[in-house]
Parts: C-alpha cells; sequence; structure tokens
C-alpha cells in the first residue's frame, strides 16, 4: 500500500476502519491487525491485508485495495492476488473476502465479472 500512503497509516494506526464499511464484519474485528504484503512468483503486492488474530484460530483474511484510478482489470487482478495469497496460507484461515474502497462509483471497473456471483457495489 506504498502507493496509498494515508490509507496505509490509517490502517496501521486503526485497523478496525475497513470493518466499519462492512455489514457483516468479524465479531473479534478489534483484534485483526493489518499488514502489506507482496505475493512472490508471479509477483503480486497487495495493498493491505487484515489477518485475524493467531491465538483466535482460522479465521477470516480480508484484502483490501484502494483504488483512485481506473482500472478495468481491477476485479481480475485482485482476484488473482487474492487467491494465490489464500490458497499458500490455507492452512492459517477459515475465508476470505476482498474489499475495494473507490472514491466514486464512476472509478469502478466498467464491465464487471459477473460470473463470480459477486455483487457489483456494495454500499457501505
Amino acid at each position: 500500500m506504498r502507493r496509498d500512503s494515508i490509507f496505509y497509516k490509517l490502517f496501521q494506526q486503526s485497523p478496525t476502519l475497513l470493518f466499519e464499511l462492512l455489514t457483516n464484519s468479524p465479531l473479534n474485528a478489534q483484534a485483526y491487525r493489518f499488514d502489506s504484503v507482496a505475493v512472490k512468483e508471479p509477483k503480486f503486492e497487495i495493498d493491505g491485508v487484515f489477518l485475524p488474530p493467531e491465538n483466535a484460530g482460522a479465521g477470516i483474511v480480508y484484502f483490501c485495495e484502494v483504488q483512485f484510478q481506473r482500472d478495468e482489470q481491477l476485479y481480475e487482478r485482485v482476484f488473482a492476488e487474492s487467491s494465490l495469497y489464500f490458497y499458500r496460507n490455507r492452512a492459517r484461515f477459515s475465508d476470505w473476502q476482498a474489499v475495494i474502497i473507490y472514491p466514486s462509483r464512476g472509478i469502478e471497473q466498467s464491465e464487471a465479472v459477473r460470473s463470480w456471483g459477486l455483487p457489483k457495489w456494495s454500499n457501505c
């Protein structure tokens, strides 16, 4: 999340800010910690990864992408990055969710991949 230093600093100081945007946040949201990771071979950079507390067993890992420019392959990239990270760390987590933060709906990818069964926009 180096390119988005304001969000990096915000999430570093208060990881619970992400969960305030979600309708179904985990009960232990206060215990989550924020980190920015690089997934290697191929190299992907995930803006933010919210890891569940280590003493709580396998929890949900949340991936966060802050996107202020239109990217017509954003969903595909986020899905690939998140899936690969989850695959390589499957034993640590029970599930995963991805959150994309836009400044406005006009920045969202114009042709969403609907075959994944994902909602196009979540009003948080």
